[in-house]
């Protein structure tokens, strides 16, 4: 066993008996942790703001951004996705994924869509699914507020564009 190593053992063994701490060993490997994954896309037009949903699967909620931008790229390739709309909006969310932990896929919808029942919101796109992040893109047809939240019990990422 390297010093160094050897060193480091015995202060962690040093510092558990000084504190009377007995200590157990621990599983060999740790569980995964659960990822939420992408089963459906819904769109509804709402009085004043056009409505995305994302409906995931179990695990933590992810966390939610989005980012207004001039033209959606391709997560991990870095190719742009060719959207309907005249401004773009980039939404992403992590941890979670569109295929379960074998890669097979749990979103078996389209991957890009038209969204011709909403005022705003032209087209939604499925723009990335790499390293437990999901990117979502919507083309629009104006730059107006956006929300984007979560909801839980089921999960669910919601995206409100307004008129």
């Amino acid at each position: 066993m390297p010093r160094t190593r050897r060193r480091a053992l015995a202060a962690v063994t040093l510092l558990i008996a000084g504190s009377g701490i007995l200590a157990a060993a621990g599983p060999a490997q740790a569980a995964d942790p659960v990822i939420p994954t992408l089963t459906n896309i819904r769109t509804g037009l709402n009085a004043g703001f056009d409505r995305v949903v994302l409906d995931l699967g179990s695990g933590p909620a992810p966390a939610v951004s989005y980012q207004l931008v001039d033209e959606l790229t391709a997560d991990p390739s870095g190719e742009i996705v060719w959207l309907t709309g005249e401004y773009f909006i980039n939404v992403a969310a992590f941890p979670a994924a569109a295929h379960d932990t074998a890669g097979n896929p749990t979103y078996t919808g389209p991957q890009k869509f038209r969204t011709r029942n909403l005022h705003n919101v032209m087209a939604v796109a499925v723009t990335g699914d790499f390293e437990a992040s999901l990117n979502i893109g919507l083309g629009v047809r104006s730059r107006t507020a956006v929300n984007v939240f979560t909801l839980s019990a089921p999960n669910r990422v919601v995206i409100d564009v307004a008129h």
